[in-house]
């Protein structure tokens, strides 16, 4: 008996080769029809035995194509219509698009192999792809995924290759990016003095020549511009560090291979399998002590950010100067990575000696992600970028209508969400940069047009004063002001598909309370609908303002004369003008300045009373180097202190005072104790202190799960203790992996609250 099905597929199913993964499986199993691509996934109209459409619809289910990921399928019976082939049909566009786009994803082992054969046509040739790897995401300028709506539209495909893209049985088959040095894009090495200098397999000959040679490069990768270095050559990464503007915060090192990678840190299997994934993220790990990499490149820290080669760019240039490369964002402190080549040129060039280029356009930037890997063994994405970027995530319950989230102020992500997804954008940065700020409004455009959404509601952060939010005021769409720690909640939330309520422990650098003080301390009861804050950290002034973030010195004065010690602060106010000193001393005690009950501002406080920089080089410097010294002692060596962290009720609030530890931190310090001894104390007092509240309000609440989110949660050794003795006491803990703890999840949270609003605002 013949009968016809139509087979719709849902999820990330363009881009990666499913239509040919389609043919090959309908022909083999005798079925006739088509396949096609459309707005909302691939389309199958099969026509033969029942059997055969079973076992197409098994292999579609349990084994589809490497970089698939199929999140639904439906099908319909239909009459017969007495097809004789199976075809590809052209794509449709007739509806909203719902697809996927496909991440990038690093060049797999067939296209390495072929690379690197003296026979192959595309032997050393740097933009070797098929439908397993190779650039998606920054080249798709609209869907459907076809050619002629990506950056590759103008490259017209030479005879070969058009036979391999038509051809079924060939692992090119309708590979969208497919190209080879007779038809595809090429290399080009510029001088400083912006003139081409040399084109192909010459240009990559000189950019290895310069990097061997200490010279600093820019090369265009996939989502954009890097600057490389020789990361043997201390004196060339300081000049890099020079031109940059960027002093202190460390650079990524790019490998050529495993090996290269155990040789620069110690690795486990799990960041082994992150650092080895088609995603391929920086993975931040414990460095070696005989790394052959300069102090420079991560000064200061015990770890090192490494990643291994994903273009095949990136694997000519590592085999060829045979060393491991800095490979850091192409941009001024604090700009966007440059991605076009006119903005390239005219913001890299005066500060490198040469740009090895191409002439495949990027339409979106997309920076790399960054990892880190728990002591646990448990993976933590800490920028969700090329990769991951923007792969969808499930919502917790249906958005009940389209949604456009605008982010926070800092790591800025924008996010759509749509139906039953939230589609959240690659990292785009600090808005207060006008380069960056460019980058959201592209990025806020790209988004709406690739998946045609229209939003009934714009979610901003509750800060009047963030861009973000004068973004959407502008906007003349109706708007939902989200409470930033409840919208970190929110991200932990969706990551985990819940939709009860959770205590939210959310601490972070600071956020704009309804109260109008700087929250980032907080212990909310939330659910999506709303939240109740039934703790937080003892408020503090923050002298200053933002200058306490950019001087954590005056932090370490605030707590420290908030615990009686202020006299003890010694050498860390010392290298300061007395007159400034005597400045913020009279801040702090006319408590003039904002008040904020930010953990982020307690840890820079403690990091500095511990011999951290005054001056913040890089965000959260000084927390950063906090952490980085706990680590060196091991958990069950680490003294504490439970009685130097008291809980005051105010108001049906708890409050948590800390102050008794800060003075412990600075006795044990003044009496000469290990700086390192003493960090692995404070986070085990204080991670303890905070896990005993949350049980007790946890209990009091009728809660039985424990959130944990907010940038300080970034810190691996807090998030260990409180999570262990979490457990301990019976709770379940909720701990990001996918999605960042920091800001870069902020958009996601919002999504999701703003969806679940059973009508949204008007206008």
């Amino acid at each position: 008996m013949t009968t016809r099905t139509r087979i719709c597929v849902a999820g990330t199913v363009q881009g990666v080769g499913f239509r040919p993964f389609v043919y090959r499986h309908a022909v083999a199993l005798g079925l006739v029809g088509f396949v096609r691509n459309d707005a909302t996934g691939v389309t199958i109209d099969v026509e033969g035995s029942p059997g055969a459409i079973a076992e197409l619809v098994r292999l579609l289910t349990e084994a589809p194509p490497p970089l698939a990921i199929v999140t639904n399928i439906t099908s319909e019976r239909l009459p017969p219509t007495g097809s004789a082939h199976f075809t590809i049909e052209s794509s449709k566009a007739t509806a909203l698009p719902t697809v996927p786009v496909s991440v990038d994803t690093a060049t797999c082992e067939d296209c390495l192999t072929e690379m690197n054969d003296a026979s192959n046509r595309r032997f050393l040739y740097a933009f070797i792809n098929c439908t397993n790897c190779g650039p998606r995401y920054t080249i798709v300028r609209s869907l459907p995924y076809d050619r002629a709506g990506t950056t590759m539209s103008h490259f017209v495909m030479c005879v070969a290759c058009q036979l391999e893209y038509d051809d079924p049985d060939d692992r090119r088959f309708h590979a969208q990016p497919n190209a080879c040095p007779a038809c595809g894009p090429k290399l080009s090495w510029w001088t400083n003095a912006n003139e081409v200098y040399a084109q192909g397999v010459t240009a990559l000959d000189a950019a290895v020549h310069a990097l061997c040679n200490g010279g600093i490069v820019a090369i265009k990768g996939v989502g954009g511009y890097h600057l490389a270095v020789d990361a043997a050559d201390d004196t060339a990464v300081r000049e890099l560090r020079r031109r940059k503007a960027r002093d202190e915060k460390p650079f990524a090192v790019m490998v050529a291979d495993l090996r290269g990678a155990r040789d620069c840190c110690h690795l486990d299997d799990n960041a082994v399998a992150a650092l080895e994934s088609f995603r391929r993220p920086i993975v931040i790990a414990p460095r070696c002590d005989d790394a052959a990499v300069a102090p420079s490149v991560a000064p200061g820290l015990s770890e090192l950010g490494v990643m291994l080669p994903y273009s095949p760019l990136h694997h000519l240039l590592l085999a060829a100067v045979q060393r491991p490369l800095v490979m850091t964002s192409g941009n001024h402190r604090d700009e966007p990575i440059a991605h076009d080549d006119g903005d390239a040129t005219r913001r890299l060039g005066p500060i490198v000696d040469g740009m090895l280029t191409h002439d495949r356009p990027i339409h979106i930037r997309c920076d790399d992600s960054v990892a880190r890997v728990s002591p646990s063994g448990r993976l933590q994405l800490l920028r969700r970028s090329r990769g991951y970027a923007p792969e969808p995530l499930a919502l917790p319950q249906r958005a009940r209508h389209p949604v456009l989230a605008l982010g926070a102020e800092l790591k800025n992500t924008v996010a759509v969400a749509r139906d039953g997804f939230v589609v959240a954008s690659h990292h785009i940065g600090d808005l207060e940069h006008l380069a960056t700020y460019q980058s959201f409004e592209q990025a806020v455009d790209h988004l709406r047009r690739l998946y045609d959404v229209n939003p009934e509601v714009v979610a901003h952060d509750l800060h009047p004063e963030y861009l973000s939010t004068k973004f959407a005021m502008e906007l003349d769409l109706p708007t939902l002001a989200v409470q930033h720690h409840h919208a970190h909640i929110a991200a932990c939330m969706t990551e985990h598909r819940r939709t009860d309520a959770v205590l939210g422990l959310a601490f972070d650098g600071l956020g704009y309370g309804p109260d109008g003080t700087l929250w980032g301390g907080e212990f909310l009861i939330a659910d999506l609908r709303g939240y109740e804050r039934v703790g937080h950290l003892l408020p503090v002034t923050l002298p200053g303002g933002a200058a306490s973030i950019r001087e954590p010195w005056r932090m370490a004065l605030v707590w420290a004369t908030k615990a009686g010690m202020a006299d003890c602060l010694g050498g860390q106010a010392a290298g300061e003008d007395q007159m400034l000193v005597r400045g913020v001393r009279g801040l702090i005690e006319q408590r003039q300045g904002p008040r904020t009950t930010s953990v982020g501002r307690l840890f820079d406080a403690i990091g500095v009373l511990l011999g951290a920089p005054r001056r913040a080089g890089y965000e959260a410097q000084a927390a950063i180097t906090l952490e980085a010294m706990a680590r060196k002692v091991p958990r069950d060596s680490a003294p504490t202190h439970p009685e130097t962290v008291e809980v005051h009720w105010r108001g049906g609030l708890a409050v948590v005072d800390p102050s008794a530890l800060v003075a412990t931190v600075v006795r044990e310090r003044d009496r000469g104790i290990a700086p390192e001894v003493i960090a692995a104390g404070f986070h085990e007092t204080f991670g303890r202190a905070v896990a005993s509240l949350a049980a007790d309000l946890a209990i009091r609440s009728a809660v039985d799960t424990i959130a944990l989110t907010g940038g300080v949660f970034q810190n691996m050794r807090l998030t260990e203790v409180v999570q262990t003795e979490l457990h301990r006491l019976g709770l379940r803990v909720l701990v990001h992996e996918q999605v960042p703890a920091n800001d870069g999840g902020i958009s996601i949270g919002q999504a999701a609250i703003a969806g679940a609003v059973e009508q949204p605002p008007t206008g």
